[in-house]
This record gives C-alpha cells, sequence and structure tokens, in this order.
C-alpha cells in the first residue's frame, strides 16, 4: 500500500510517497480502507516536531479521515467489513489503509459522501464542544468567530446558528466575506493582515464593536491568535466567554486587566482531550451532528481534494492561510 510520509523534520515538502506493507489489526482494532482524509492545523505542525504528540518516524500525517471496514481484530464484534466509518487518529490517515481502535469510530449515515464525512470529527466536533461546553451558549446570544471563513470557523458560524446565536464573522477578504455570509453570519468584519501597529489594532476593536453591537459579544471564538485577539476582547461582553481554539498568527500576550474590565473568563479548548477524558459526552456531541447534518443545518464546505501523491501541497495551502472550508485528501 502507498502512504505520505514523513522521514525527516521539516515542512510538507518533505512528504515522502511510500510503498510500505499494509498494517494489521490488533485485537480491539480494525483496519480501515482510507477512502479521504481531511487536513487540519495540527497537520502543519506534526512533521515540524511543533505538535503537542510527535509520533516516531517514519509516519503519515493526518488526523481524521473516512472509508470502509476492511478487517477487524479478534476482539471486535461492533464492526463487519463493509461498513463505512469515520475516525480520529493522531496520525496516519495520509495513507491507503489503517488500523484504528475500534472504540474510537463511527458510522458514517447513509447518504453522506467520503469527503463530507471525513470533514466533520475534527472541526465541528472541536466547535460543539466549544460553544456548548466550554462556551455555554444561549439562544439570543451574540458570537464573534475569527477566520470564520476556514474549515472550523465556517463550522462556528453553522453551529452557532443552529444554536440560536447571531453570529458576526471575522475574515480577511471580501471573498471569505461572501462565504461566510453564505453559511449564515450575520455580520461580517474583513481584517487587514496582521502585523498591526497601536492604531490598527484600536480600529479592529472599533470594527469588532460596531459589528457586535453595544452589549458586546457574548462568545468569542478565536481560531486566529496573533494581533487578532486583543482587538477581539476588547469588543467582548461583560461576563462573555472568550474561546482560545488555535494560533495560527501566534500566541497572542493577552492584557488581563481588560478580564477585570470586563468581568469575563478566557477559555481554553482542546478537544482531543476531552474526547479522552469524556468519551461519553463527545459520542452525544457527535450523535447531535449527525442530527444537525441530517437536517441540513450543517454541511462541511470541501473546497478543494487533492490525491494521495499531493497531500503535501494541501498541507502547505492551509499553513499559508490560502484554505478556504476544508481540504481533503482522496485515495
Amino acid at each position: 500500500m502507498k502512504a505520505l510520509r514523513s522521514h525527516e523534520v521539516g515542512g510538507p515538502e518533505t512528504l515522502t510517497l511510500d510503498e510500505i506493507d499494509a498494517p494489521v489489526p490488533a485485537a480491539n482494532e480494525v483496519l480501515v480502507a482510507v477512502k479521504a482524509c481531511a487536513i487540519n492545523y495540527p497537520d502543519t505542525l506534526i512533521t515540524r516536531d511543533l505538535y503537542q504528540f510527535k509520533p516516531p518516524r517514519p509516519f503519515a500525517p493526518g488526523g481524521e479521515i473516512a472509508g470502509v471496514v476492511e478487517a477487524v481484530g479478534d476482539d471486535v464484534t461492533r464492526w463487519q467489513p463493509g461498513d463505512r466509518v469515520i475516525a480520529m487518529l493522531g496520525n496516519g490517515g495520509l495513507a491507503e489503509k489503517v488500523t484504528v481502535d475500534a472504540g474510537r469510530m463511527f458510522a458514517i449515515p447513509d447518504g453522506v459522501e467520503f469527503e463530507i464525512a471525513a470533514s466533520l470529527l475534527m472541526t465541528y466536533g472541536t466547535t460543539i464542544h466549544g460553544l456548548k461546553d466550554r462556551g455555554d451558549i444561549a439562544e439570543g446570544e451574540t458570537v464573534l468567530v475569527l477566520g470564520a471563513a476556514g474549515g472550523v470557523g465556517l463550522s462556528a458560524i453553522e453551529i452557532a446558528k443552529a444554536y440560536g446565536a447571531r453570529v458576526v464573522a471575522g475574515v480577511s477578504s471580501e471573498e471569505k466575506a461572501d462565504i461566510a455570509r453564505k453559511a449564515g453570519a450575520d455580520e461580517v468584519v474583513i481584517y487587514p493582515r496582521a502585523p498591526f501597529d497601536k492604531d490598527t489594532s484600536k480600529q479592529l476593536a472599533n470594527d469588532f464593536k460596531a459589528a457586535v453591537g453595544p452589549n458586546g459579544a457574548d462568545i468569542v471564538y478565536d481560531i486566529v491568535g496573533g494581533d487578532y485577539s486583543e482587538p477581539a476582547l476588547r469588543s467582548i461582553a461583560w461576563e462573555g466567554r472568550f474561546l482560545v481554539i488555535g494560533f495560527p498568527a501566534g500566541i497572542a500576550k493577552m492584557p488581563l486587566n481588560l478580564t477585570l474590565l470586563k468581568s469575563c473568563d478566557i477559555r481554553g479548548v482542546f478537544w482531543g482531550a476531552f474526547t479522552a477524558r469524556e468519551p461519553k459526552k463527545n459520542a452525544e456531541n457527535i450523535a447531535q451532528l449527525f442530527e444537525w447534518l441530517k437536517d441540513g443545518r450543517i454541511k462541511p464546505l470541501v473546497s478543494e481534494t487533492f490525491p494521495l501523491e499531493r497531500g503535501g501541497e494541501a498541507i502547505a495551502k492551509l499553513e499559508n492561510r490560502e484554505a478556504v472550508g476544508k481540504l481533503v485528501v482522496t485515495m
């Protein structure tokens, strides 16, 4: 079988397409023939040894897959060959076949394409956990989403709307603004490229304040970080919740006096750890996502697909913040 693997520390250009033996499932594992692997932010870090987890080399990046069960281990009773499944992996998804712990998979609903299914777990799973479990979202609240035209950002727009919230989308171009509006955003703020000087930061804070309204944003969903975080925090409501999702623009240095003045919270959202610590709650969240998917209230936007041999291009495009929606590698 073929796998796109990292043999040395470096960017996506260092990945090589290797011919290797197919893995054999252990007693509690399932062998999945991968049909689609979504590209996510951790994939831009893991080959550079910048992610929280550093797998031994050689390894294939790719943590979110959809495929078909090909074989099951001796102790597996729930799954059978031919079942269509999605799964989260630490890595290994950019390969034609992969073994998965049988307890970490979900069945793909009938009629859902592999590319769409592969794009659901990490982005929408992160967001439902973030808005529901960490953000305590309530109907009628205002949610400010930074990086709103990416995969996670679009999931935040859709899920916030599913909860009955008003959404303000922060994006970097008019093209991305159109995509955010189509996803359901009520207002859009187009911000400049960082780094910001003091005046630019102040102007962006004023733009956010004007868009969220006089009461401020009840929730800030920050996928971007860097110079964008402080202006967003300045637009937060009294007792608002600032959710830290990721930092492709860098880790922000936040003025903590603002948390006192707004009596607000800064809350981290680490979905990967949540899935391990609270598997039952995570399963309930995923079941809710499937219901919304069935009802048409959410649908991942797959903007581009790549064959396995070009998987590094997909990672590079996400790394350079050129992606709109989800990028998916197909087998």
